[in-house]
């Protein structure tokens, strides 16, 4: 799993997969004739508002009591939600999310990834993009 998936997972949980529907009692339909699976439909991207986002990671905040600093650091924002803030995982963090400058956790990095992270999990309200699922 990747670290923004992660984060994604630690702000929303992990969303549950709806159980197959039972299949139809043989006499409803004949033996030669067997009915096609139904389509899945994939997961729709609402956005969302970097507003609404602060609004929820600020309850996330009120409810553990902590005073971190979660509006501008990564490192406190993955804090909050329970995730390792280590150079190794922002490093793979800052891989994930397209960073091409140094990965020495520099403010300029930590500045990037905190940007980064907002402004995605809000474009796709609280799915994992598809380019960082592979």
């Amino acid at each position: 799993m990747s670290i923004f998936s992660a984060i994604k997972n630690a702000i929303w949980g992990k969303k549950t997969e709806a159980a197959p529907a039972p299949a139809p009692a043989a006499e409803a339909a004949p033996a030669a004739v067997e009915a096609a699976p139904a389509p899945v439909a994939a997961p729709v991207e609402t956005p969302m508002t970097r507003a609404e986002i602060e609004s929820l990671l600020g309850q996330i905040a009120s409810t553990t009591g902590s005073d971190l600093n979660w509006q501008t650091s990564i490192v406190d924002l993955m804090k909050l939600i329970g995730l390792d803030p280590s150079l190794a995982n922002r490093k793979e963090l800052a891989e994930e999310l397209g960073y091409t400058g140094e990965k020495d956790g520099s403010a300029e990095m930590n500045i990037w990834l905190h940007q980064q992270v907002m402004d995605r999990l809000a474009a796709h309200g609280g799915t994992t993009p598809e380019e960082l699922t592979r």
